[in-house]
């Protein structure tokens, strides 16, 4: 790990983003149990989805590197038609699919550091957010979209957000047939993600990166800059939202997760509270941790650990797709 300078690259007036906690008390969080009906409640959402067919519908766009991109529209549980990219090997066919979400906010076009390019690939959007998805489904970030149903928890986004990512597999894999997917998401995308992964089977492996909605017993105790913050101030005035959270808990999904999983968790993080990410972590049977020195933030050497990073995943998804075919490597 590289050395840490954390007060010499940010100063005193900005938050501690290691909220106190050192590597050896970060890797002693718990996770949360689950409530009561917790793994029933997600399978039933599972079969529910795997009932509605995708019907996607794709735009060519045109070349990108190494991939043939498209704008795809498809089908969600509640009639949502929503939309994203998705991107086909030029080269040949592709030996597996990745499902890669987003951070918090949407994004603005495909990301292809972390996609190997033999993969085929879907980067959905998820409701309310992004250049395609704007209010569609759900606020925006800037309306509230992590407070939305949050009074119930058949309608809470964040769940809603976690079954889309199942809408996406299924339509990707409409377009490319039957292949092992990898799951990429960084902090929002991590923690809806780890949501997402117990109960699909179709999943392999994933990187999660900083990974957020993790420990929400810490999570609410600690002040922030990011989405969290909002929630934290929202149960503080109601404080009955805290049994809906139960059921969206980062770290009790984590729990039920038996493909091999990397977790980049941040040292220090203003925006999702290093404690939370490593609660994640630690509830995963099959890890591989990156140990960042930061998140959501620059800092000296940024691009070397992110270059690694990159380069990491690629690597750890090929392994996780070859695994589940047949036991053997991938020839690159």
């Amino acid at each position: 790990m590289r050395e840490v300078r954390h007060r010499d690259w940010f100063g005193d007036e900005v938050r501690d983003g290691t909220y106190g906690y050192g590597l050896e008390a970060l890797l002693a969080v718990e996770p949360v149990v689950p409530p009561a009906g917790f793994e029933e409640l997600w399978r039933g959402w599972y079969a529910a989805a795997r009932e509605v067919s995708p019907d996607p519908v794709l735009t060519p766009i045109g070349r990108q590197g190494a991939h043939e991109v498209f704008v795809v529209e498809h089908t969600v549980a509640d009639g949502l038609r929503l939309r994203g990219w998705l991107a086909m090997p030029a080269g040949g066919p592709a030996h597996f699919g990745m499902v890669h979400g987003h951070g918090y906010g949407g994004r603005d076009a495909p990301d292809w550091s972390r996609v190997p390019d033999d993969a085929a690939v879907i980067f959905p959007i998820a409701r309310g957010q992004g250049v395609f998805n704007a209010g569609l489904g759900a606020p925006t970030p800037e309306d509230g979209h992590v407070l939305f149903g949050i009074d119930s928890v058949e309608r809470y986004a964040l769940g809603r957000c976690a079954v889309d990512l199942w809408h996406a597999a299924s339509a990707l894999l409409d377009v490319v047939g039957p292949l092992p997917l990898y799951f990429v998401g960084e902090s929002f995308g991590g923690g809806i993600g780890a949501l997402a992964l117990p109960w699909d089977d179709r999943f392999v492996g994933a990187t999660l990166v900083v990974p957020s909605f993790g420990q929400y017993d810490l999570r609410l105790r600690l002040p922030c800059e990011g989405s969290g913050e909002r929630v934290r101030h929202h149960v503080a005035e109601h404080p009955e939202a805290r049994e809906v959270l139960r059921f969206f808990d980062a770290s009790t999904a984590a729990g039920f997760v038996h493909v091999p999983v990397r977790v980049e968790a941040a040292l220090w993080d203003g925006h999702v509270p290093p404690p939370g990410q490593f609660a994640v972590a630690n509830a995963l049977e099959d890890l591989e941790l990156s140990v960042l020195p930061a998140g959501h933030t620059e800092y000296p050497e940024l691009q070397a650990v992110l270059a690694e990073s990159y380069a990491a995943t690629r690597a750890h998804a090929l392994r996780s797709a070859a695994l589940a075919v047949d036991g053997s490597t991938i020839e690159r």
